[in-house]
């Protein structure tokens, strides 16, 4: 029978997963809500138990691989047997505090330079654990779980934590650290890290054989499922706003990613504003509703930078950085159009930034997330970008079990040679 592969999407919220066929095609989906939220691990675990028990068995007993994509820059301290210390830091905590450290560490020029990226969080649960067995990313810990074995990183999930892609060695002064120990040993997005642990397999339901390959982050995984071309931009409309787009050569700057995925340098940067900001003051429905009463072809006056908190990671790196939500009108939909005003903004500064550090402009923009499915924001981002902007529904979960499609596939290849 064919070969089936799984991809495991751990996003802000909650878990999605999907099972494709050897062509791409989506067989299943389906997805749940962390319990208690992001900095929870064994949410984590529990979510991906849950949906995975969930396949149907004639799905389930075909597969042959999977690859987990997770938050890029949510941080754990861990044993070397996986049990959690404490809480993780998500990658929306900016640690100010660790700014001077920083310093010491790296060169100003490295992503995780800022004070806003995973290697300040670290030296934070440093703080509060001088002596971890191991510094795990969200992705990288889950595989651990399905592995038994929590001792791989794959490179982009850890690019922020000072893992430079281009040397293929850690940036500065960190491997020379103490604690160095406690970070993953490395291995490429796309790279077999071994077979999922006997015991767990049977636990899960599922096949004893199947590889466990390294995965990407999330916002990289929403760019795969796109699918896009070379001359096109992605924004991922979820729980904050990712822009991301396929350059020739990687781009270096405060904020910024440059991930190799596929063999291709995958650059952007994501804000920590988004949909996040509209659910904390409208449900789905109203959501729905008021989006009805917007005319997204006039402006509605209102000057907002919609962020959730204090802080900002991309097009700006500014930790300090406040939010503006205020004046609120008496109407609700002329409200909620201010704030989809103040994303779209947020939206186009970012591709403008990315055009200073060299990448092309986007001739059109692929949408994902559940932003992607509202047509006034759709037009009132069009306006804003002067680009077409169109909508992909396949979730990121098919897009990191492109992944282990691709690692499969090579399998088959060097077997066949």
């Amino acid at each position: 029978m064919e070969p089936l592969v799984l991809g495991l999407d751990l996003g802000t919220s909650g878990v999605r997963i999907a099972v494709l066929d050897t062509a791409g095609h989506l067989l299943h989906s389906s997805s749940t809500s962390y319990a208690r939220g992001l900095a929870h691990a064994e949410d984590w675990c529990r979510a991906c138990r849950e949906l995975i028990t969930g396949i149907p068995q004639t799905l389930s007993n075909r597969l042959r691989a999977l690859a987990v994509d997770g938050t890029s820059g949510t941080l754990l301290a861990c044993r070397t047997d996986g049990t959690p210390i404490g809480r993780a830091l998500p990658y929306s905590r900016a640690c100010p505090d660790q700014s001077h450290l920083l310093q010491a560490l790296v060169p100003a020029t490295s992503p995780a330079a800022s004070s806003s990226g995973s290697l300040a969080r670290a030296l934070e649960l440093l703080k509060r654990v001088p002596e971890p067995g191991f510094l795990r990313h969200q992705a990288d810990w889950i595989n651990g779980w399905l592995l038994q074995d929590w001792r791989w990183g794959e490179e982009g999930n850890n690019f922020r934590l000072g893992w430079n892609p281009q040397k293929n060695e850690w940036d500065g002064a960190i491997s020379s650290q103490r604690w160095a120990a406690a970070l993953p040993s490395i291995r490429p997005s796309g790279t077999v890290l071994g077979r999922i642990d006997n015991d767990l397999a049977i636990e899960l339901n599922l096949p004893t054989r199947i590889s466990v390959v390294a995965g990407t982050t999330d916002s990289n995984a929403a760019v795969l499922a796109a699918n896009p071309c070379e001359a096109d931009g992605v924004t991922v409309l979820g729980t904050t706003l990712v822009m991301k787009r396929f350059t020739a050569q990687p781009l270096v700057g405060p904020g910024i990613t440059s991930h190799r995925v596929g063999g291709r340098w995958l650059c952007g940067g994501a804000s920590n504003a988004g949909a996040g900001v509209l659910r904390r003051f409208f449900s789905d429905d109203q959501l729905r509703e008021l989006s009805r009463q917007i005319d997204p072809e006039s402006a509605s006056g209102l000057d907002y930078l919609p962020l959730p908190d204090t802080g900002e990671r991309f097009p700006v790196d500014d930790p300090g950085l406040m939010p503006v939500l205020e004046p609120r009108p008496v109407s609700d939909a002329l409200f909620l159009q201010g704030l989809l005003e103040g994303l779209a903004t947020i939206e186009a500064r970012g591709w403008q930034r990315l055009r200073e550090l060299g990448a092309e402009p986007p001739l059109r923009v692929i949408s994902l997330g559940g932003g992607a499915r509202n047509p006034q924001w759709r037009r009132l981002r069009e306006r804003r970008l002067g680009c077409p902007v169109l909508s992909c529904t396949m979730p990121p979960a098919a897009g990191v079990a492109r992944l282990a499609l691709q690692a499969l596939n090579e399998g088959e290849s060097a077997q066949q040679h």
